[in-house]
């Protein structure tokens, strides 16, 4: 390659409407550009990149034995109404009809079309399966943002497994896992495995592979010593035990004139948060809902989606809380309510608490949940805090931003059951395949790879996604001795099978080494004048910054060994 024949519109500036980090370099470095929100056109060097990411997951996909696939992003509609997922994925699903006025959707995920296929495995023998694949999907993001990290349009490796029985859907799964961990070292993306909510999806077991960085928008939870780690959508924690008194026996009615919050309530009336009852009111699929917890903790709002398998919920309006409870929020409480309760399990058992009375500027203190409410069901609702005690080890967790990377899970016999999947099992029994589902998002890696890869200067890419390996760069085109020097290099170099690229521009050479570490290809050698003179060339290190002056005729042989170094 020649960077006098190539687009690479570097930028001297950091635009404006940049925030991450990764969207500011990849910008600035020629990689994307954006044609509207959530929506980025690849130019070459930002192809390149995603080509090697792609082949890295592509080779590790193949490892375990999973055969490619290419499936239509197009799809009925009415193959996501029979799993029930049209209604669940709402806004976010692109939805159109064709010229006959047949409905269809632009896939999310692909799920449904993968068990499409699946229909025609007959046999246990056909078992077990992986299915993957490279493609577009869409999703109608009402806030895209940080370039790459939050957008409408992507690229999913998304893969599936066809099990038997459970050992085999373990088994794919633990396959599936170790994949993803070899793919992430590779792209040194330095990826932890968390626990996560199925969300959508469905299915049991659930894990998030999240990369640490500022830029990232979900929080996780996870301990220094043992290792645990969840996202905060299912993290849990060791909760100090609670010595509550007798109390008296019957709630005592409180005057709180004034009193709103929680806040309030312990300031006022020096009740503690950790003895208040919060109530939060919610529509639940159309039922008005009482949402209980410990006064001092947040509800995880994903928590309360998984536990009642809700299509929508929302918060109820003040309009609805009035007619059904009588008074405002701030003087809400479940006690005598006849409507569905759902409490935080830290609730459980407690004694002598303070609640709303469903009268305004009224509580009640000395309520014994046992005793004086009536709760529908039981469920961990509550976010996890920082400091909070490990539940493995009892260490403080930590909790830190992460990029998601990736997205495994077990899926069970969901969508085999209702498209109709079956096989013959060794007796001549009907058999309903577990299925398991595996997403990685191309452009949200490279995106991720920035962050993780990226010093004042621009970009730092791994060998292993780098748009190429070593730039040659030629100071003066004016002199022929370098110019010679610099072209039998490059071509040694590629005749060596290095990916290389030379500068051949008539710019000045602090425009070549400007663009040279904006770019982050991982090495490159600089071909001047006065190193000539003493029979070398200058070879630099992006990612270190160190440099060393090799002899001409050694200058290939040291890119190549320094490319097998880096590569591990």
């Amino acid at each position: 390659m020649r960077w006098s024949q190539l687009h690479i519109p570097t930028l001297r500036e950091d635009p404006a409407e940049a925030d991450a980090v990764s969207h500011r370099l990849l910008l600035r470095g020629g990689f994307i550009r954006q044609l509207m929100a959530g929506h980025y056109s690849l130019l070459p060097f930002g192809v390149r990149v995603r080509a090697r990411v792609i082949a890295v997951i592509r080779e590790e996909m193949n490892r375990i034995g999973a055969q490619e696939f290419l499936l239509p992003v197009m799809q009925p509609a009415q193959i996501w109404a029979r799993s029930g997922r049209l209604a669940v994925m709402g806004e976010e699903m692109f939805r159109l009809k064709d010229r006959k006025g047949a409905e269809v959707v632009l896939g999310m995920t692909h799920e449904e079309i993968f068990t499409t296929v699946a229909l025609e495995l007959s046999s246990y023998r056909d078992l077990p399966q992986f299915w993957y694949q490279f493609q577009l999907k869409f999703r109608d993001e009402p806030r895209p943002k940080s370039g790459l990290l939050r957008v409408r349009e992507f690229t999913m490796k998304d893969s599936y497994s066809f099990d038997a029985d459970e050992a085999g859907l373990d088994a794919s799964f633990d396959a599936h896992r170790e994949a993803y961990e070899r793919i992430f070292e590779r792209l040194g993306i330095p990826a932890i495995a968390v626990e996560a909510s199925s969300g959508n999806m469905g299915g049991s077991d659930s894990v998030e592979f999240m990369c640490p960085s500022d830029a990232g928008e979900d929080l996780v939870a996870r301990c220094p010593d043992c290792g645990y780690a969840a996202n905060l959508e299912k993290a849990t924690s060791a909760l100090a035990p609670v010595q509550d008194g007798s109390g008296p026996a019957a709630p005592v009615r409180l005057a709180t004139p004034g009193v709103r919050t929680i806040d309030d309530l312990a300031n006022k009336h020096s009740i503690p948060a950790d003895r208040q009852i919060k109530t939060l009111v919610q529509v639940i699929d159309g039922q008005l809902t009482l949402v209980l917890l410990r006064g001092d903790h947040p509800l995880a709002a994903q928590k309360l989606i998984d536990a009642t398998g809700a299509v929508d919920i929302r918060p109820a309006q003040p309009e609805e809380i009035v007619e059904a409870l009588g008074a405002s929020p701030g003087s809400l409480g479940a006690v005598g309510v006849a409507l569905p309760v759902i409490a935080d399990l830290a609730l459980k058992d407690r004694r002598d608490m303070a609640t709303g009375a469903n009268s305004d500027e009224v509580h009640l203190t000395g309520v014994d949940v046992g005793r004086d409410l009536t709760v529908s069901s039981w469920a961990d609702l509550r976010e996890v805090t920082a400091g909070e005690p490990c539940p493995r080890c009892g260490t403080p967790l930590e909790i830190v931003s992460a990029i998601e990377v990736g997205h495994i899970f077990k899926l069970g016999r969901k969508y085999t059951t209702v498209l109709g999947v079956s096989v013959l099992g060794p007796g001549g029994e009907v058999i309903i395949p577990l299925m398991g589902s595996y997403g990685i998002g191309v452009e949200r890696a490279i995106a991720a790879i920035a962050e993780v890869h990226h010093d004042d200067a621009g970009l730092t890419w791994p060998v292993a996604v780098a748009p190429a390996q070593v730039t040659v760069i030629l100071l003066s085109m004016r002199d022929d001795t370098a110019r010679d020097t610099a072209e039998g290099l490059y071509r040694e170099l590629l005749m060596a099978g290095v990916d290389a690229i030379i500068d051949d521009r008539d710019e000045r050479p602090g425009v070549k080494y400007k663009d040279a570490e904006l770019v982050g290809i991982p090495c490159r050698l600089t071909v001047g004048s006065r190193d000539l003179a003493d029979g070398v060339v200058e070879f630099t290190s992006r990612a270190t910054g160190e440099k060393e002056r090799v002899p001409v005729a050694e200058a290939a042989g040291y890119v190549r060994d320094f490319l097998a170094r880096s590569a591990g």
